[in-house]
């Protein structure tokens, strides 16, 4: 909360809520340090209240690094990120989010687990944090939520660099084929995922 008070008052972050992108990345291409550490605390904030678009994180990613190096370093901030709100959530939040959330939206979380964190992940209309809190608050286990987390914000993620890179690159028939692969292998975990809990379901 401190982290975010004092990065909300920076003049980078002025310059994030403007939405003025050139100057964001003019401010922080002097240092390597600001350039790791902001884009870190953004994907955090991005995590736990969505106040920031995330295909402007990516684009600002893909700027400062490049289109592989960009969208990694967005997928593992993603993922620590998400980590950190859903402990948050479960841990030192509990009794507060409870209280506005739907029992009925817990338990059809907790039937799907994994499979649930993966579809939502990858459907562009589900908030990331509302994503990450209602996980904490549910009974699905930390694995089940950061492999969901891992596979689905890397399809989604690829998704979204395609944007920023269409409209700064013309060559981009390398990065469709690679996006067509974790498409292609999306898809088949996601069969997969499916295909088990079919199998657990007829057991029980």
């Amino acid at each position: 909360m401190i982290i975010f008070l004092v990065i909300q008052n920076t003049e980078t972050f002025r310059l994030l809520r403007n939405g003025d992108m050139d100057s964001i990345i003019l401010s922080l291409k002097d240092t390597t340090f600001s350039k790791f550490f902001f884009t870190f605390i953004i994907m955090v904030i991005q995590n736990s209240f969505t106040i920031i678009p995330l295909i402007i994180i990516i684009s600002i990613n893909y700027a400062l690094f490049g289109f592989f190096n960009g969208l990694m370093w967005s997928w593992f901030t993603s993922i620590i990120a998400a980590g950190i709100w859903f402990f948050g959530s479960r841990y030192f939040f509990n009794e507060w989010v409870q209280k506005k959330t739907n029992p009925e939206t817990l338990a059809k979380m907790e039937q799907n687990g994994l499979l649930f964190v993966f579809q939502a992940r990858i459907i562009p209309f589900v908030p990331t944090s509302l994503i990450n809190i209602l996980s904490g608050l549910s009974s699905i286990t930390f694995k089940h939520f950061i492999i969901g987390t891992m596979f689905g914000n890397l399809i989604f993620f690829f998704v979204l660099s395609l944007i920023p890179a269409g409209f700064m690159e013309g060559n981009m028939e390398q990065n469709i084929l690679l996006g067509l692969t974790l498409i292609l292998v999306g898809f088949v975990f996601f069969y997969r995922l499916k295909k088990k809990q079919k199998r657990r379901k007829q057991v029980n």
